[in-house]
């Protein structure tokens, strides 16, 4: 398993930017496809995106397509996300977690411990 630690959130205007940072520690981290969910009051947890182990494959949640960016260093242990034009519905606490290879939100065995993203006026 990963050790994860998210930062980067806060308090922000609709239409600004934010980037999401998750640093992981322990082994192997290259060899996981990283992922980032949310979880908004009174709602369930919801998948993001992900990227494969190489970089080459990403994913998104529909609503965040063509605005967030997720990707990965793996010489520095580091996922990003990248999030444009933010709108007060991804006002959310984001969590990275990782998987050995699955999308299912149950083949992510490791998660952080979240930071919280809040959009507002």
């Amino acid at each position: 398993q990963v050790q994860l630690v998210e930062s980067g959130g806060g308090l922000v205007l609709p239409g600004d930017s934010l980037r999401l940072s998750c640093a992981a520690s322990g082994r192997s981290f290259s060899s996981y496809t990283m992922g980032w969910f949310r979880q908004a009051p009174g709602k369930e947890r919801e998948f993001v995106a992900a990227i494969s182990w190489s970089g080459g494959m990403v994913y998104y949640l529909d609503s965040v397509k063509g605005r967030f960016t997720i990707s990965r260093n793996n010489a520095k242990n580091t996922v990003y996300l990248q999030m444009d034009s933010l709108k007060p519905e991804d006002t959310a606490v984001y969590y990275c977690a990782a998987s050995p290879g699955g999308l299912s939100a149950s083949d992510f065995g490791s998660w952080g411990q979240g930071t919280q993203v809040t959009v507002s006026s």
